[in-house]
């Protein structure tokens, strides 16, 4: 399944770097809320997750949220989550980028990780923009609110929102000074994200694709490993350090 080249660059490696999206979520049973099956209360996820949504509506916005975090707290990470912990252990220097939101990396015990799209578990102050703790209404349907006043949101990335600066910064320099960069569970389109491989590679690292399907990069990255990144990941582990 894995070539030479690919388990002597690991092993060999300083420095590498992961991306991860939706598909190795999905392979826990977290939801993507996309197409007929994401419809809540009748409303699609775009007319929810964003700004002029909150602000009209904060409260069905965090019942939203609340629905959300409720389904993914129910959630394990899978094995693929817990081998990218145990390579992070290997590894000398080790940068987990994801577009997640769901915290299952943390979950798995991941600590260098990049969240290129916030993390639902997390408030943060629309005014201060200080974070905190997941944040609940309280029972008499209450809004949280910060200690300055300011109302609270889900630290998420909504439509028409930049990504954070320092995130996409640092998943960046990661990419430019990796050895070796992993694609898991991403379909490559989504930007500034579905660059990062592409920048890895021009930078002379070896990019290796893990995905269910082929993507659009597919045929730019030096491998493309077909299958679920669950069952994949940790026969790589064991490939290259057992």
């Amino acid at each position: 399944m894995f070539s030479e080249r690919l388990i002597q660059e690991l092993k060999m490696a300083q420095k590498v770097a992961i991306l991860t999206g939706a598909g190795i979520s999905a392979e826990s049973g977290v939801p993507t809320f996309r197409g007929e099956e994401g419809l809540w209360k009748k409303y699609r996820p775009e007319e929810l997750a964003n700004f002029n949504a909150f602000i009209q509506n904060p409260k069905l916005v965090w019942e939203w949220y609340d629905y959300r975090r409720k389904l993914i707290s129910e959630v394990m990470p899978n094995p693929g989550h817990a081998a990218l912990t145990e390579m992070e252990s290997l590894v000398p220097t080790f940068d987990l980028i994801t577009q997640n939101v769901d915290g299952l990396h943390r979950k798995a015990g991941s600590q260098n990780i990049i969240e290129l799209h916030g993390n639902i578990l997390q408030s943060r102050c629309v005014d201060c923009g200080v974070k905190s703790d997941a944040l609940v209404m309280s029972q008499d349907d209450e809004l949280p609110h910060c200690s300055c006043g300011g109302l609270m949101r889900p630290d998420v990335v909504w439509y028409g929102e930049t990504l954070p600066e320092e995130a996409i910064h640092a998943a960046f320099q990661s990419a430019r000074t990796c050895d070796v960069f992993l694609s898991i569970g991403t379909s490559a389109v989504v930007h500034p994200a579905a660059s990062l491989p592409i920048v890895a590679k021009e930078a002379g690292a070896l990019v290796v694709e893990i995905n269910k399907e082929s993507t659009v990069i597919s045929h730019l990255v030096d491998e493309s490993i077909l299958g679920l990144s669950g069952e994949i990941l940790p026969e790589l582990v064991k490939a290259v350090w057992d």
